[in-house]
């Protein structure tokens, strides 16, 4: 498979397929405790966060509820919230997709880790003025993305896995033209474990 919007497409029904072994693959090994550090120092305590791709909620929601947030954690897969919300019934889980959520309030922060990655290139372009749309102002915003421009293609259980990034230089004005201040940006060693992230602040 090469086509890229195929390729995005895909992405939904392959993890309702594949929950239960997501689930087991995933566990619940907390190995972005430095990161989410970043991220909840951008935080008042107790703020509501909305997890795009939260799959069954753990390890990243348990430990964000663990803390003292808020959290609603919003996935596409049935089996993955139906997951979350028998392991975890302090959060608030909805099935659902990042591009065409809509809520009655805003959020203050708003984290996509390994989920915003897996959207086109254009759907990426429009997700950005969606987060400013989500995120209460001064609200902060968490996303992983590619090292470099560009589409990749890995594999899970046996079928093709899309990813995609913007440039640097183009997340940076889009954040910014959003609304968004206060913009880091710490990038992938080749090698090593540690992903590509953007964080980000709502100015108001």
């Amino acid at each position: 498979m090469s086509d890229p919007e195929t390729g995005a497409a895909n992405i939904v029904p392959l993890y309702e397929r594949t929950a239960s072994a997501w689930l087991t693959a995933r566990g619940t090994d907390l190995i972005e405790a430095e990161w989410l550090d970043l991220f909840t120092a951008r935080l008042a305590p107790g703020a509501t966060i909305l997890d795009l791709g939260c799959g069954g909620g753990a390890p990243i929601g348990a430990e964000l509820l663990r803390r003292g947030f808020a959290v609603t954690g919003l996935d596409s897969a049935p089996g993955l919230i139906d997951h979350a919300r028998t392991t975890l019934p302090d959060g608030n889980w909805i099935v659902g997709d990042m591009r065409c959520f809509v809520s009655p309030h805003r959020f203050g922060g708003i984290i996509a880790w390994h989920s915003f990655f897996h959207l086109s290139q254009d759907d990426q372009r429009a997700m950005i003025p969606r987060f400013a749309k989500l995120a209460a102002p001064g609200g902060a915003i968490m996303f992983t993305s590619g090292p470099e421009v560009g589409e990749a293609w890995g594999e899970w259980q046996g079928e093709p896995l899309f990813h995609a990034s913007l440039g640097q230089e183009e997340y940076r004005e889009r954040l910014a033209a959003a609304g968004f201040s206060a913009i880091t940006y710490i990038k992938a060693e080749p090698g090593g474990s540690a992903p590509t992230l953007w964080l980000a602040t709502l100015e108001g």
